[in-house]
């Protein structure tokens, strides 16, 4: 069996998790959800690092014992992983008594063979980053990452003889190309090695200074450095030296960091594997920055963004699916609460959200529920497109999720959701069912439903409680271990004839950036005859002219009046029922626009969301939105109503989407 290790790196607990240590986690946790898939074994390490100067300090600051403050702040990242979906193996905490045995086994090993020596130091020491800086980082005497000067040190410390295995470091990494990827921090570390010679590492700090660190085996004088530490974790969680696990996953390891940690796992690690005798992990995956409307995320600017209020906002399918698609890996991404909503109405109200609702409706209205057999349906030349479609982009998929590239491999999946709203719009299920021609509309439904049915599988890594829930209304089972990911990847497979496919709420309703919202309309009366358990509205209706005792009629309005209103013809292409709101849908209406139109409206009493889908409606387009039932309505769907229910108001003959009422 082929067998998978990622690691996120073990967080620094000075402070709370935010999006950052979020976007990490869950990279590595859709790469492990990938792996799975292929039936591979997979080992998701993730934790927490716990020494150093940063620790105690921020200990001291907080009225609190070291222990006490990284038990506090570790069990904020232990909590808020599985409430973002977040499926790890093993949280590892560098307090554990099982680690710190680890590490002095390590130092004792290096030690014994004469890689680790004592001796005068005097450097540059900056306190942010915990170690000694060389004249060539310093950048005007400051620390580059933290623009502070750093303090001139000199005292006794143990060095590790780094610069030893600089030569075996740098052939390992031109012999490996894909080593350290993306290629731009391959190069970076290669133009490091090559501009000369490495300096030996300082791995202990006199515990004159510092206590709050592990202990050397060798000198009880003296704590180790905190990297030196901290990166050994990767073999402790797999049971080296001896561990069967060990055995078994580091052959396939791989390290996933963001940039700012590249010199420590790109040198410092390898070099400390060789010293070893162990052979390097097998990639080094290195992501960027995540800015805040392009400002890195400071606590002293008031930027960061927090994970969980994310979260609540958008769903952790949104959520997740945002970070994977918005940052192309390996270069800086911004976050902002609009491009959030942009990607989030796009790319799943729209495309995603819409083709579910409108397939599911129709399946319900020509064959409720119920698919037929295939082996009778009308296949066309347009469904063999679109079954080949369907394949190519499996395949883009798989090959840019094995190579950490997630953003291009959503883009690819994404053509398969576009070319599935497209395959409807062509093939007007509507008019087939009208032309009574049964079996080429089987097809139709047979062919759009298995696109959607590998959409939704090849989605579980990225969002896995989504996905999961898009199989259950396809009626699909899902269990990871038995996914046959080459058929997925060479054929378009049909629904079993006979599955029930079910309808439910919208999987992902529009959202608004937040802000404030446009006071909502006085609600129109409902009618006596039937009381309703809903407040909302019920749709706009024509008023008839006023009889005896009813009330005045509308006074008249000039000519410039109705010019302010913007009346467009639409055509709806989704509609579902507003959650515990007996007379409202959720319609999506075609104007023309980029993203359809989402309009709320009483329609429900009587209509089926059937009746409704690809019919062209009026639509008041200039209407200021209105909150209803947590869904902002851009519109109002014009009616009348007759004595045998409501009639909508639309134009004798097709027009193209957006047309001017005039």
């Amino acid at each position: 069996m082929n067998r998978f290790f990622i690691s996120t790196p073990i967080y620094y607990v000075n402070a709370k998790p935010h999006l950052g240590h979020a976007y990490t986690t869950i990279v590595a946790d859709c790469a492990a959800r990938f792996h799975r898939l292929l039936g591979e074994e997979v080992y998701f390490l993730t934790g927490t690092d716990e020494h150093g100067d940063k620790i105690a300090e921020a200990a001291k600051a907080a009225g609190q014992t070291p222990a006490q403050y990284t038990d506090a702040i570790s069990g904020l990242f232990k909590n808020l992983w599985p409430e973002l979906g977040v499926d790890y193996t093993r949280f590892i905490r560098t307090t554990e008594k099982e680690h710190i045995a680890v590490v002095q086994a390590a130092l004792q090993k290096v030690f014994d063979q004469g890689d680790i020596y004592f001796g005068d130091y005097g450097g540059h020491y900056c306190f942010g980053c915990e170690r000694f800086l060389t004249e060539k980082e310093l950048v005007d005497g400051l620390c580059p990452d933290h623009k502070t000067k750093p303090e001139y040190i000199a005292e006794k410390n143990y060095f590790f003889r780094m610069a030893k295995y600089q030569d075996r470091l740098l052939a390992h990494i031109r012999e490996n190309p894909d080593f350290i990827r993306p290629s731009q921090y391959r190069n970076e570390v290669v133009s490091l090695l090559e501009s000369g010679a490495l300096e030996d590492l300082c791995i202990s700090r006199p515990t004159s200074r510092l206590t709050w660190g592990v202990p050397l085996p060798f000198d009880e004088n003296y704590v180790t450095y905190v990297w030196f530490d901290a990166l050994i974790n990767y073999v402790t969680a797999l049971g080296w030296p001896n561990g069967d696990n060990f055995a078994k996953f580091w052959p396939a390891a791989q390290h996933l960091v963001a940039k700012d940690i590249l010199k420590p796992h790109a040198i410092f690690w390898p070099t400390m594997l060789m010293a070893l005798g162990l052979e390097p992990y097998r990639h080094l995956n290195v992501h960027g920055y995540w800015l805040v409307r392009d400002t890195k995320m400071s606590k002293s600017l008031g930027n960061v963004v927090e994970p969980r209020a994310m979260a609540e906002a958008f769903g952790v399918s949104g959520m997740r699916y945002f970070l994977l698609r918005e940052m192309t890996f390996g270069h800086d991404a911004s976050f902002s609460e609009e491009s959030m909503v942009g990607r989030f109405n796009a790319d799943l109200a729209n495309d995603l959200g819409n083709l579910f609702n409108r397939v599911l409706a129709m399946a319900h209205k020509y064959f409720d529920g119920v698919l037929p057999d295939p082996g009778q349906a009308e296949f066309s030349d347009l469904d063999r497109e679109l079954a080949a479609l369907a394949v190519t982009a499996a395949n883009n998929w798989r090959d840019m999720f094995a190579s950490m590239r997630f953003s291009k491999g959503l883009e690819a999946l994404w053509e398969l959701v576009r070319a599935l709203n497209k395959h409807v719009d062509a093939s007007a299920p509507w008019a087939l069912f009208k032309e009574g021609r049964t079996a080429r509309l089987a097809a139709v439904l047979h062919t759009t439903l298995a696109g959607m049915r590998k959409t939704a599988l090849l989605l579980w890594p990225v969002m896995p409680e989504a996905s999961e829930k898009m199989l259950a209304l396809l009626a699909q089972p899902f269990v990871p271990a038995e996914v046959d990911m080459p058929r997925e990847c060479r054929e378009l497979a049909m629904l079993p004839a006979g599955a029930r496919v079910e309808t439910g709420t919208p999987l992902f309703p529009r959202k608004e950036t937040p802000g404030p919202m446009e006071p909502a309309a006085p609600a129109a009366a409902a009618k006596p005859e039937k009381p309703s358990k809903s407040k909302d509205t019920a749709a706009p209706k024509a008023a008839p002219a006023a009889a005896p005792g009813d009330a005045p009629a509308p006074a008249d309005v000039d000519f410039a009046d109705f010019q302010r209103l913007d009346l467009r013809l639409g055509t709806v292409v989704s509609v579902s029922p507003v959650p515990e709101a007996d007379r409202l849908f959720l319609v999506a209406v075609d104007l023309g626009e980029m993203t359809p139109r989402q309009v709320v409206a009483g329609l429900a009493e009587y209509f089926q969301p059937a009746d409704l889908m690809g019919r062209q409606v009026v639509v008041v387009a200039n209407l200021k939105p209105r909150k209803l039932r947590g869904y902002v309505s851009h519109g109002m769907i014009l009616a009348v109503r007759t004595e045998g229910g409501m009639q909508l108001l639309t134009a004798s003959g097709p027009v193209p989407p957006g047309a001017k009422v005039s």
